[in-house]
């Protein structure tokens, strides 16, 4: 016999009774019921429930465990009385009859419970990671997490794309976020980057003559956390194509995530054909660009109705500055003081000095905007969003550019509040058109996304046109509201990225410093080529219906992007340090 098992302990049937077996795994929960004794024995596969009676030679071994205990157990497989069956349990209809236990290892007094679900503080879950991934739904996300990309890599495959490895050892870029750092001992004073993405590779390797890449790829960047990046580092699915168009990109695309979220969305409907949603539309309609389309609540311009209007606060505005708008959030179903009301409070705990809104009842508009447009302007605005007695609409006002973020949310609160948004089911768009450039706090032009794409209208665009009406091939893959990916058509001409990067600032010295290795690549024959790189992570994170990617993630960071568990980051010892050349400068304290 095996010295650790026979089977493991989600394997036994009714078909294996009058089986002498061998298991081993944690004590998962241990039950005294009237003088016999019964164990729940956990291993990766399941849950097998052992008995031990008082008649048997192992009741008095069986008697000293402990919760997490790890043990093996030697026992005949019998059916369970009727009344015992647990049809929640793959191994319900049997149990195992203990005649032999031995305890493999011991386990200290347990910092967090295995057994059931109890929420525990996120220091003691990362700290004793370990632990945390021993219980059922954890454990559940990270075998989903694995058959999801292992998936993916089927779906790439058959669409004929192939893997490749790119570097982790690479030079810093300027682009994006931060870098982490790593000193090289053999160049003192020198270092490498770990990559923020294999952007510059991928596209060097269309350079290179292939066609259609991809890559399970960790990327790594030194930013603040949020919920849906893990800080650090996090894995997208990288890809790039060859001869491709933005359209060809999204006919490669939409196949593998559509049956990927139809094989593990447990059955909830997903879309069929992706909708494209011109970027500046989507800020206007849902105040972001990542919109949750499972709400269907669409915000509308209503400047024209407030101009030269006895509401002084939103004329005024729009009389000020040509620049101002109205907008309308409708909200079918909120047409009750209370609800605006509550509407208005939440507005108020989110820094604002409130929202403005009219309800329907009895064929008129109530409230105090009402009221001041008065009744043909409030008729307007009704018929021009839809709505009748029961709903209610609420305004926002100002500059698009600093209010969009805020009527955005306020569009999810009142979709949410009044049960608008479907949420059993995945809801995909396309965002596309972005803007090639924007202006910083400073008022100087800037990339607003990738660098590298190319710009619609080309070079004649590029030397014509306002930089910030220049559209780029760039576009984005949204679902329910989280952003799974960014991506571009690039730029494969050495004349045009010099003049983009010229708009941006950059001198031609500058641009070879930091760009050399693409510039040169670029005057060689590369091929039109595009691609994308949806975040696994939040894909994962959106199929296991979680809301934060420490749970689909195996060993995570915490918000300062502390590895609690490993101790990382660590200070290391002076004599790593002269090693390298380096020398640690405390940070100033400021008096």
């Amino acid at each position: 016999m095996h010295p650790f098992r026979t089977t493991t302990c989600g394997a036994l049937r009714e078909q294996n009774v009058g089986e002498t077996v061998r298991l081993s795994g944690w004590v998962h929960r241990l039950r005294d019921h009237g003088g016999l004794l019964f164990i729940d024995l956990r291993d990766h596969y399941g849950l097998t429930q052992c008995v031990a009676d008082p008649e048997s030679p192992a009741f008095a071994q069986a008697e000293k465990l402990k919760a997490e205990w790890v043990v093996r157990i030697d026992g005949e497989v019998v059916a369970r009385e009727a009344e015992t069956v647990n049809p929640n349990l793959p191994t319900g209809q049997v149990e195992v009859r203990i005649k032999a236990i031995e305890v493999l290892s011991e386990s200290a007094e347990l910092p967090l419970p295995v057994f059931g679900e109890p929420d525990y503080p996120e220091e003691t879950r990362l700290k004793y990671r370990f632990l945390d991934l021993r219980r059922e739904t954890l454990h559940a996300n990270i075998m989903k997490r694995q058959a999801i990309i292992w998936s993916i890599r089927n779906r790439m495959r058959d669409a004929g794309f192939f893997e490749f490895q790119t570097p982790i050892l690479t030079a810093s870029s300027p682009e994006g976020a931060r870098d982490y750092l790593v000193p090289s001992r053999v160049h003192p004073g020198k270092f490498y980057a770990l990559p923020q993405a294999p952007q510059q590779f991928k596209q060097l390797i269309m350079m290179g003559g292939f066609d259609r890449y991809f890559q399970i790829a960790p990327c790594f960047r030194d930013e603040d956390a949020r919920a849906d990046r893990s800080p650090g580092e996090f894995y997208q699915l990288d890809i790039e194509m060859s001869f491709a168009t933005q359209d060809d990109v999204f006919e490669a695309v939409e196949p593998m995530l559509r049956g990927l979220f139809e094989e593990f969305g447990d059955g909830l409907p997903v879309t069929q054909k992706f909708p494209q949603i011109p970027y500046r539309e989507a800020m206007r309609k849902y105040g972001t660009d990542k919109p949750d389309l499972r709400n269907p609540i669409e915000m509308e311009d209503v400047s024209e109705h407030f101009r030269g209007s006895g509401f002084k606060i939103f004329a005024g505005m729009l009389e000020s500055d040509q620049n101002a708008r109205v907008w309308a959030i409708p909200a079918k179903g909120g047409g009750s003081r209370a609800f605006c009301d509550r509407m208005n409070s939440w507005a108020q705990s989110e820094g604002q000095p409130g929202l403005g809104y009219i309800f329907f009842r009895d064929g008129e508009g109530a409230g105090p905007v009402a009221k001041n447009i008065g009744e043909e302007r409030t008729a307007a605005i009704r018929d021009q969003l839809g709505l009748g007695d029961g709903d209610a609409v609420f305004f926002v006002a100002g500059l698009p550019a600093e209010f969009a973020d805020f009527a955005g949310r306020a569009r999810v609160k009142a979709g949410n509040d009044l049960e608008l948004t479907e949420k059993e089911q995945f809801k995909f768009c396309w965002i596309v058109d972005f803007p090639m450039y924007e202006l910083t706090d400073e008022g100087e032009v800037d990339f607003s996304h990738n660098p590298f794409s190319m710009p619609q209208g080309g070079m004649e665009a590029l030397e014509n046109e306002d930089p910030l009406e220049i559209k780029a091939f760039q576009y984005d893959i949204v679902c329910n509201g989280v952003e799974l990916s960014s991506g571009a058509i690039r730029n494969h001409k050495p004349e045009i990225m010099q003049k983009a990067f010229e708009i941006a600032g950059y001198s031609r010295e500058e641009l070879e410093k930091e760009f050399g290795g693409m510039l040169r690549a670029l005057q060689y024959g590369a091929p039109p080529h595009g691609g994308i790189a949806p975040g696994v992570d939040r894909i994962v994170m959106l199929l296991c219906g979680e809301e934060n990617l420490r749970e689909v993630v195996m060993f995570p960071m915490n918000q300062q992007a502390e590895d609690l568990l490993m101790g990382a980051p660590s200070e290391v010892s002076p004599e790593q340090l002269k090693e390298l050349n380096i020398k640690v400068v405390p940070p100033k304290v400021a008096k």
